[in-house]
């Protein structure tokens, strides 16, 4: 398919804290630790999860944004009253395998011939990575989980306020390939072109976001919770997912390599059937704390 249908620190710890560069171990690293920009690991195979603080943002788009979809409205305000980690990076092939190896993970996907290790997971479904969290949560007795699609685009938002609304990416009113991984041959409100690198790129090869977050726009698309509604009319303002009974299409966020920019935007979003694996689809993880 070509394109897609701790509490108590030590001083210099908390200097290290303060410069966003502390990595905790599981054993330093308890369910009390909220403090924004956190990095943590669970297990030595497990993801990198950064805490994101808790805010509020407009989620959706203006009427006015260039390339906006009707899907990306009305816009409303949504509160994240708590901290969260969301992965550092989209789920490597490394943990994949990892999670195949100990039984957790089904399916072996292709990697299409650009490697695995540091490369994202593609080829994956939804119900593919619902079977790597439920995996993850047993392996590490923590609350893992996907994302909800309010959760993402708050984490790829990188604000905590908004006023009056954010812009169409982290980066500002604009991307380049030297920020995110996408088909460079299209630019997004200005001319800016660059390398069109025609396959994923290794995690965490490009700049992180302001919440310490690395390839949210672009690299690969990744699936959310959230059972898609074609509007944001009643939709919940708690950052929760919304769910249904009869789920008929799934979500993906981001854009991913072989995609336009306008496709990155943080509103952006592509509705398909939960069980579709094509090598442009990953995802990342999430944890309540």
């Amino acid at each position: 398919m070509d394109r897609i249908v701790g509490r108590c620190f030590s001083p210099l710890l908390s200097v290290l804290v303060l410069l966003g560069m502390t990595s905790l171990t599981a054993s330093a690293a308890s369910d009390n630790t909220q403090r924004a920009g956190t990095v943590f690991k669970d297990c030595a195979n497990c993801p990198e999860m950064v805490v994101v603080p808790a805010g509020e943002f407009m989620m959706g788009s203006p009427e006015t944004e260039r390339g906006r979809s009707k899907n990306e409205g009305p816009q409303h305000k949504v509160t994240i009253a708590q901290p969260f980690a969301v992965g550092k990076v989209e789920v490597t092939f490394a943990q994949w395998d990892e999670c195949v190896k100990e039984g957790g993970c089904a399916t072996k996907p292709d990697d299409s011939g650009w490697g695995r290790g540091r490369r994202p997971v593609i080829n994956v479904s939804y119900d593919d990575a619902k079977e790597f969290v439920a995996w993850l949560a047993k392996k590490t007795g923590k609350p893992y989980r996907l994302l909800t699609e309010a959760e993402w685009e708050y984490a790829a938002r990188a604000q905590t306020k908004w006023n009056p609304s954010p812009p169409p990416f982290s980066t500002g009113a604009t991307i380049h390939y030297q920020q995110a991984n996408y088909d460079a041959n299209f630019s997004y409100g200005k001319p800016n072109g660059g390398l069109y690198r025609q396959k994923t790129v290794d995690t965490g090869t490009l700049p992180k976001n302001a919440f310490g977050l690395h390839e949210m726009h672009g690299n690969v698309w990744e699936w959310v919770e959230d059972c898609y509604k074609d509007s944001y009319a009643g939709a919940p303002t708690d950052g929760s997912a919304v769910q249904s009974a009869n789920c008929e299409l799934r979500i993906l966020r981001g854009g991913s390599w072989n995609y336009h920019p306008n496709a990155l935007r943080a509103a952006y979003r592509y509705a398909t059937f939960g069980g579709l694996r094509v090598n442009q689809a990953g995802f990342r993880v999430a944890r309540s704390l």
